[in-house]
Formats: C-alpha cells, sequence, structure tokens
C-alpha cells in the first residue's frame, strides 16, 4: 500500500510516503509559505521512492480544524493530486493527527488535544488509544478554553498548541485529572498517514470531490469585536 499524505494545518507545513510498510516524512516550521513548501515535498518524496501518482493507493490529507488558508491547501493539494490520478481521498482531522502523534511520540493512551483557535477560542477534542489507533471519545468543537466539556472520570494528558496558550485556564478544568502535558506538539502528515492507511484498510475514504475540509467555526472571517 502507498499513502501519500499532506498535513498543512498550522504553522508546520509536512508531507509523508507510507510505502509498503516505511514511513518517509519532510517537516518544516513555515507559517507562510506552504503553498511552496508542500508540492517541494511531495514532489521530493514521490522521486525518491521512485512512484508516480498512478501507483499511489490514496491521497490522505489533514482536513481541519486548523488554519483556513493551510487546511485550503492540504485540500485542494489532495483533491489536484487525486483527480489527476483517479485516486480516492482519506480526509483526516488534524485533531487525531495530533492526538496520535501524542501516543507515537510520549506514549499518551488518554490525550485532551487542544489547538489555539485564535479570538480566544480552542479546538478541541478528546481521544484515547485502542489497538494503536486514537478513537474519538466526543465530538470535536471550537469553543472558549474555560468551556472545554471535561470527561467524567479517568487521567489525561493535555496536548497541543492551546495548553500554552490558555494553561491557566484549560489546568482550572482539569485540576486532578491532568497528568502532565505537551503543548509543543503538532499534527504532522506522519500520522496522518497512519490514520489514513487505518481508514483505506476499512474501506473509509471519499471521492476526490467529497474531500472537504472542516473549520469547526461557521464563519472562518470572523472578526473579533472591540
Amino acid at each position: 500500500m502507498n499513502i501519500l499524505a499532506i498535513e498543512t494545518s498550522t504553522q508546520a507545513c509536512s508531507a509523508a510516503l507510507l510505502s509498503h510498510g516505511q514511513l518517509q516524512h519532510r517537516f518544516q516550521i513555515s507559517p507562510q509559505g506552504h503553498g511552496d513548501l508542500i508540492l517541494t515535498m511531495v514532489d521530493e518524496l514521490m522521486q525518491e521512492a521512485g512512484l508516480t501518482p498512478a501507483q499511489l493507493s490514496a491521497v490522505a490529507f489533514g482536513r481541519g480544524p486548523g488554519a483556513f488558508t493551510g487546511v485550503r491547501i492540504a485540500t485542494s493539494v489532495a483533491q489536484g493530486i487525486a483527480f489527476g490520478a483517479d485516486l480516492p481521498v482519506v480526509p483526516v482531522s488534524t485533531l487525531a493527527a495530533l492526538a496520535q502523534a501524542g501516543y507515537r511520540h510520549n506514549g499518551y493512551e488518554s490525550m485532551l488535544c487542544a489547538m489555539d483557535a485564535r479570538m480566544g477560542e480552542v479546538y478541541w477534542g478528546t481521544y484515547q488509544i485502542e489497538q494503536g489507533m486514537v478513537s474519538l471519545l466526543s465530538d470535536e468543537l471550537v469553543c472558549k478554553p474555560e468551556a472545554v466539556p471535561q470527561p467524567e472520570t479517568g487521567e489525561w494528558h493535555g496536548i497541543g498548541s492551546g495548553w500554552a496558550i490558555f494553561a491557566d485556564a484549560l489546568r482550572s478544568r482539569f485540576p486532578v485529572q491532568l497528568e502532565e502535558k505537551d503543548a509543543h506538539l503538532l499534527p504532522r502528515a506522519e500520522e496522518v498517514a497512519l490514520l489514513a492507511q487505518h481508514a483505506v484498510e476499512n474501506g473509509q475514504t471519499v471521492a476526490p470531490q467529497d474531500a472537504l475540509p472542516i473549520y469547526l467555526r461557521d464563519n472562518v472571517a470572523k472578526k473579533s469585536q472591540k
């Protein structure tokens, strides 16, 4: 199975190629210029593997939530490749990719994912690991850090940029349950590829025209009120 994955929803730009069990990737922090970087990353990975788009099994992308422009870039690049080579697409939640990274890099199995959503809000999702893959426990949402829902029981780890920006407000919601946090962890294409492989194996793909971004916030151009 060959899966190309793209993730550009945060200040990080990354691409990954999962080919016959081997995972190769590119990653760079670059708040501006994802559009130029991601195409170069994709070309390099495909050339190194000696693959053409027609030899891919699927294209995966981080479908959000995240920065509006970044999510649109990932969506359009994935759709373009998939349309051109007649491939299925796997949209992967950015929060799910973040949670999978928490498991892969830190060994966390119960995670409270918070990403900065600007305007004093966070993108929020609660995940647990089941057989090595993340499982969403409740709906992903965007809200004020003081309003994030609390899991009823268990011990949790906080991950994502929201824990750096809104640390006090979030910690006040979980005074006992929170074991530790990793506020610097970012979603990467590596985890998008791994989650996509699981989705492909379970027949969870969509046609390119149905590969849509998810913003969570209804009005992505909304301005904060002064």
